[in-house]
């Protein structure tokens, strides 16, 4: 059955970033018009919350693949991480000394075409806490000096899968070919020609060209710009059935720890963009 095809309305969450998304039951097929709304509200906002959503995973994943192919997560392909390959599950026990996505970063910009989004549909909600923070990285990069953003424009960083999986105690053996890449440092968004600053302290390992200690302090300098300006940043509070779509180009994210021994389990889908971030500089 088709909804009618009134229009969604929105409340933003920030002036600048995020937004509670009203008038859409994605459990029924959506019209053309509430699926044009939904793609103009995700390219202005960037972060798009949706409200008591009781679906399946196959509505899940087909709400995704209206926005592109559904992406695989690496550790599906070469880990052998089990499960539905288009469902990556994110849960957090008493157990779990590193919470997925408990530090800043966009989802594996380790790949040569990063995802192009997520939808991540919460399941399991502690009695307090388990907040996610987004960055918005067009103002990440707005808000710096000319001269700064002139030597960024330049720049190109390596960004590792294996850095990341460190992070959660994981080591794999030295014949897992797991994703590594070279992106700009500054890209320009696919779809609005934005720029915005793409490097993040879970994937991004160094700047090319430049000595240890120069990479490192450049770095440092731009992770902490993101993490401690609340200009950048919005909020959303979880409930489960909340499913939350965000651009993973023009967004970081940081999942809040402050639950533990408590549970926090989700599902998230990826789309898979089409081209690898590049950026547009001038001859």
């Amino acid at each position: 059955m088709s909804q009618d095809k009134s229009s969604v309305s929105l409340r933003p969450l920030t002036p600048q970033t995020g937004a509670e998304v009203e008038g859409i039951d994605l459990s029924q097929n959506l019209t053309t018009k509430q699926l044009d709304e939904v793609q103009r509200a995700f390219l202005d906002r960037h972060v798009l919350v949706f409200r008591d959503q009781q679906i399946s995973r196959d509505q899940h994943k087909s709400f995704g693949r209206h926005f592109g192919a559904l992406h695989v997560h690496p550790a599906k392909k070469t880990l052998g991480l089990g499960g539905d390959p288009e469902i990556f599950d994110v849960k957090a026990n008493e157990k779990t000394k590193f919470a997925n996505g408990a530090m800043w970063h966009a989802d594996l910009t380790c790949e040569e075409i990063p995802p192009l989004g997520s939808m991540l549909l919460m399941k399991q909600m502690p009695d307090v806490g388990g907040d996610t923070l987004f960055a918005n990285m067009h103002l990440a990069f707005e808000v710096l000096s000319e001269p700064m953003k002139e030597m960024l424009r330049r720049l190109t960083a390596v960004h590792d899968g294996l850095q990341d999986l460190r992070n959660y105690g994981i080591r794999p053996s030295a014949d897992i070919d797991y994703p590594r890449s070279e992106h700009p440092v500054v890209v320009n968004h696919p779809q609005t020609g934005r720029e915005l600053l793409f490097v993040n302290p879970a994937f991004t390992s160094h700047i090319k060209d430049m000595s240890k200690r120069e990479s490192d302090g450049l770095l440092r300098l731009l992770f902490d710009h993101v993490a401690m300006d609340p200009r950048l940043h919005c909020r959303v509070r979880w409930a489960p059935d909340t499913l939350v779509f965000w651009d993973n180009r023009s967004c970081q994210h940081f999942a809040v720890g402050d639950y533990h021994p408590e549970v926090r389990a989700a599902e998230r889908v990826s789309i898979q963009d089409k081209a690898r971030p590049s950026a547009n500089l001038s001859p």
